[in-house]
């Protein structure tokens, strides 16, 4: 019952987010798949509810300084997909538009060792299509600064409306993640989340809104309690 009412939801949201017009089943899965396909760029193991590798990536840099999230994708590549300089680390820009067998070969290559029993078929196929079609140009929401370019008080509404009732009005009523205010000091990585979701959450995805709605929402979440 309750994962109907949540494609329902999802659902609505699309339509609305089409103007009320009616969307082609065939759009809605592949935002479907776009945003699951983000979320698995987020946490793989968490959304496919496996074990996390208990070594290091193989191609995670000595300087790298957090080994044991070196198999999550934005580890490496950013939030923003712009990469690490730092470690040397290219982003996933160049892969914007690329076939997803491609993405896929590239995943299963030796740098990358996503094997499938790490990474079965049809997950690799979703993180490919979000590589693919699903990037966002970060720094249009998100200054180098780290600032959202967001409004405010539209974010207010927006929070009230679409996320208050699951994170509360102080963004401290989910427990199993850090308060919002506190999350918002990492701007990027929350308009990741709220466009394609939370990892093996029940969290609606943003995506098929107006991203500058995402935007309005962290700019918002910065003033909540850490």
């Amino acid at each position: 019952m309750i994962s109907r009412r949540l494609s329902f939801v999802a659902a609505v949201l699309v339509a609305l987010a089409a103007g009320g017009a009616a969307v082609p089943a065939s759009a809605a899965e592949t935002e479907t798949a776009v945003a699951r396909g983000g979320r698995l760029y987020d946490n793989w193991y968490k959304e496919l509810k496996t074990t996390r590798p208990d070594s290091t990536h193989p191609s995670y840099p000595a300087s790298g300084k957090s080994p044991k999230n070196s198999w999550r994708c934005n580890a490496c590549h950013g939030w923003d997909y712009q990469g690490d300089k730092a470690m040397g680390i290219k982003g996933i820009g160049g892969a914007k538009g690329k076939p997803e067998a491609q993405i896929v070969a590239v995943l299963r290559d030796k740098t990358h060792a996503y094997t499938p029993d790490l990474l079965p078929d049809v997950a690799a196929n979703e993180l490919a299509m979000f590589v693919s079609k699903g990037q966002t140009d970060v720094a249009k929401f998100v200054d180098a600064a780290g600032k959202p370019k967001g409004n405010v008080a539209k974010g207010e509404v927006y929070y009230n409306s679409l996320c208050g009732v699951c994170h509360g009005a102080d963004g401290k009523k989910v427990s199993t993640g850090m308060a919002l205010g506190q999350a918002s000091e990492y701007p990027a990585a929350v308009v990741h989340k709220a466009l394609n979701g939370q990892p093996a959450e029940a969290m609606p995805m943003l995506r098929a809104f107006d991203h500058q709605v995402t935007a309005d929402i962290v700019a918002y979440s910065q003033s909540l309690p850490k």
